[in-house]
């Protein structure tokens, strides 16, 4: 039986650094998802210049939209590789990679002239995770952070998890908890997404947060 296993990661590089790790252990890139926040707009910066740029998602899954993204951490050939542009309402501008985030930006189910119609909760808890984690992991997102999910028959997801949380993974519980102390009930597709400076405040807050899962 096939599960999904998500973590949050407040470093980018984390979390790509746990990408690649499970591409070498063996996992599919079709099996991967990664879902980052660009407010500052990095990964626009460092994107190269010849690379596909169609809206849409292209034959191995991967989420494209309007502007070249090349291989924002190199990993060429892997799901890095074709991480794109995209919005997903509720976290602002982000770049992405898979089938989570195909599902969030609503691919296949009826997304008109490129617009994100699906949502990032409801991809998640289509994938089997709670309504609390869902939450957690998209407002995570959307205040900064970047999210991997992986799909996995049972018999590996101790090694995935192994993977992803000696990379930095954060734990979810406890972010959640961090962040109804300052009044927060649950991610809002309707709330405007964190700006640069905003998210850039979000990290540095959690940037001595060594929880892990």
């Amino acid at each position: 039986m096939t599960q999904t296993i998500t973590r949050l990661f407040d470093s980018y590089t984390d979390a790509t650094s746990a990408v690649r790790s499970l591409e070498t252990a063996g996992t599919a890139h079709d099996d991967i998802s990664v879902i980052a926040n660009n407010a500052d707009g990095t990964h626009a910066e460092r994107a190269n210049d010849g690379v596909d740029t169609r809206d849409g998602v292209n034959d191995h899954g991967d989420v494209t939209r309007g502007t070249s993204t090349g291989a924002v951490l190199g990993g060429a050939g892997g799901l890095l590789a074709g991480l794109g542009l995209l919005a997903i309402p509720g976290l602002g501008p982000i770049v992405a990679a898979g089938w989570l985030a195909a599902t969030a930006a609503g691919a296949g189910i009826g997304a008109v002239g490129g617009a994100a119609t699906g949502g990032i909760v409801g991809a998640l808890k289509n994938a089997g995770h709670s309504d609390e984690d869902a939450h957690v992991y998209s407002e995570g997102v959307r205040r900064g952070g970047t999210l991997v999910s992986v799909r996995a028959p049972e018999d590996r997801r101790a090694a995935i998890e192994a993977i992803l949380d000696q990379n930095g993974s954060v734990d979810a519980a406890s972010r959640g908890q961090a962040y109804r102390s300052s009044g927060w009930n649950g991610f809002d597709a309707e709330a405007p997404a964190y700006d640069a400076s905003q998210v850039q405040g979000e990290r540095a807050l959690y940037a001595r947060d060594t929880t892990r899962v």
